[in-house]
């Protein structure tokens, strides 16, 4: 899953966690969670947030980072 950061035209921020995507729906931008594997919003999709469009400035996909493992070497 991606995480998506939107900044609003009052300068705040919104993170969405969980959306694999979004579009426009008339006057809103909506973010979905698709499922898995599929990368298209169909009727199967989850609508995990809406915002008003044209409040949006920024629309920014913050890919997963992946924490590496540290070894504790006093052990060794």
């Amino acid at each position: 899953m991606s995480t998506y950061q939107i900044t609003l035209k009052d300068r705040s921020m919104e993170r969405i966690d969980g959306a694999d995507a979004y579009q426009q729906e008339g006057q809103m931008t909506t973010f979905f969670q698709t499922g898995s594997g599929r990368n298209v919003v169909d009727t199967w999709s989850t609508r995990v947030a809406s915002f008003r469009t044209s409040e949006v400035v920024i629309i920014r996909r913050l890919e997963a980072v992946e924490h590496a493992t540290v070894t504790d070497l006093r052990s060794a």
